[in-house]
């Protein structure tokens, strides 16, 4: 389907996004998936009403992905997305270079809805903005009766956590004002506007405070001003870098036909928490020593004390506000090497929030941050044609993963605007992996943690639901059929 586009907006993809199209792959195709469970047989038809109305509220949701001779970019559409039933193995690809499609999919299965996005077009945060709304307009028009008068429906309208212990990574809050009046725009790049040009957004800052405010007492200073030194600053050499550890990397059986195995383990998250604050750590950093110890236990091929490695994306909205529903993070890297101590679960878990923590500040980030895109704006990386960008970073994607034994990501806890919120049961987050991968989210006093590998085996993740059984946690285990004897056991 396609509507009337009277002119074609077009934007460079951002900095955290150039690494998507170009390390994409039949095995990793940079898909990741949102799903609901609703207490009730979906209607397709009033599901396409709702996608209809939240579809014109996000212009950025109707781009398409081009190719240019030295970048990827953005560029508005004239498409129409249509709602479709689940036939397809989860987060199948999206993009496709000599197709022009929309970057998303809604699909419907029983009573599960889901949302599947290309990763270069929206991160977790921007993807459950869009799957808030989509399921409160659906249930709005599910149950017309119980749906809030506007006003009040806009107040609960967050899309957001509320967690006791909320992790850095968390997604951010939105009002409900700010929910009512917000329509993400195609061309908004939160990474152009705090880290790209930093003096000249200062100077206009200075500018709009001496015009508004000159009588007024000194402000409170921002990052950038407070990081900003009076006259350019001798760098410090760096410190020497420790020697480089070989790091534990999962193997396995790769799955037929490249598909996603997703194995989901539910729990209640109460008990859970407490847990993890009882052992003195964020429920992340928990989640992340169990998944080390489970390897740990599993892996009869690892010589001698290994040293494990996780990725955690950090939501850089809680630090420098953006209502932007395009990519906005960064990632943090922690490790634990076995055999130096303590080596229990909730140890590892105290050791990982301490480095997590020591990185995850608004200065660690934004110094991180600077140097990456001035990296990507140096003269010779501007000229440097598209496809030789593609394969260095690559390359790059290729080396990372080798320093990687799993990839982490928690949403925490949502609520969504009513009625959806009491229609909604489990929600689940998971996405497409070239290694061992996790998500964890939870809603309606129910945590949800996602595995996800290339690899038929799922010996980690069993040791892993043993690990919460016996921590005393109530574990619910489901899998997708993903070998060769389950799909010709099922015929599918």
């Amino acid at each position: 389907m396609r509507r009337p586009v009277s002119r074609r907006h077009w934007v460079r993809l951002d900095n955290a996004s150039n690494i998507f199209p170009a390390a994409r792959s039949d095995v990793d195709p940079k898909v990741f998936r949102m799903s609901a469970e609703m207490d009730h047989e979906v209607d397709p038809a009033l599901l396409q009403e709702a996608l209809d109305e939240t579809f014109a509220r996000f212009p950025l949701y109707h781009a398409v992905l081009r190719r240019g001779v030295f970048w990827y970019y953005l560029q508005d559409s004239d498409l129409l997305p249509v709602v479709e039933a689940e036939t397809e193995p989860s987060c199948a690809p999206i993009y496709q270079p000599d197709r022009r499609t929309l970057l998303f999919r809604v699909l419907h299965h029983r009573r599960r809805i889901s949302l599947e996005i290309f990763h270069a077009l929206s991160d977790g945060t921007g993807a459950l903005w869009f799957l808030t709304d989509l399921l409160t307009g659906y249930s709005r028009r599910r149950f017309p009766q119980e749906a809030l008068p506007d006003a009040a429906a806009d107040e609960v309208r967050p899309g957001a956590q509320e967690r006791p212990d909320p992790p850095p990574e968390a997604v951010g809050a939105r009002t409900g004002a700010e929910a009512a009046e917000e329509v993400h725009e195609l061309t908004t790049d939160s990474f152009a506007h705090y880290f790209r040009s930093r003096r000249r957004r200062r100077r206009a800052e200075a500018d709009h405070q001496e015009e508004f405010s000159r009588e007024a007492a000194p402000a409170v200073l921002t990052v950038e001003e407070a990081d900003a030194p009076v006259e350019e600053a001798v760098e410090e050499p760096p410190a020497p870098r420790p020697a480089r550890r070989r790091i534990h990397r999962v193997r396995g059986t790769r799955t037929p036909d490249h598909r996603t195995r997703v194995i989901e383990l539910t729990m209640p998250a109460k008990p859970l928490l407490g847990i993890a604050k009882s052992e003195g750590a964020a429920l992340t950093m928990y989640l992340t020593a169990l998944f080390f110890e489970s390897i740990r236990r599993t892996d009869a091929g690892a010589q001698g004390p290994p040293t494990m490695a996780a990725s955690v994306p950090v939501n850089l909205r809680q630090f420098f506000p953006s209502s932007s529903a395009r990519n906005f993070f960064a990632t943090i890297r922690v490790e634990h090497t076995y055999g130096r101590g303590d080596d229990s679960p909730g140890a590892v878990a105290r050791a990982l929030q301490e480095s997590f923590s020591a990185e995850a500040t608004p200065e660690a980030l934004e110094q991180k941050l600077h140097r990456l895109l001035r990296v990507e704006r140096l003269p010779l990386a501007r000229i440097v044609p598209r496809p030789v960008k593609d394969l260095l970073l690559s390359l790059i994607n290729h080396a990372n993963n080798r320093r990687l034994t799993v990839a982490i990501s928690n949403l925490g806890r949502v609520k969504l605007p009513e009625p959806a919120e009491s229609h909604v049961g489990r929600m689940l987050f998971h996405v497409s992996a070239v290694r061992p991968q996790f998500c964890a989210m939870s809603h309606d006093g129910l945590l949800t943690l996602s595995f996800t590998a290339p690899f038929v085996e799922t010996d980690h993740v069993r040791e892993y639901a043993a690990l919460l059984t016996e921590a005393g946690v109530d574990v619910t285990v489901s899998a997708v059929r993903a070998s060769e004897d389950e799909l010709m056991e099922f015929g599918t």
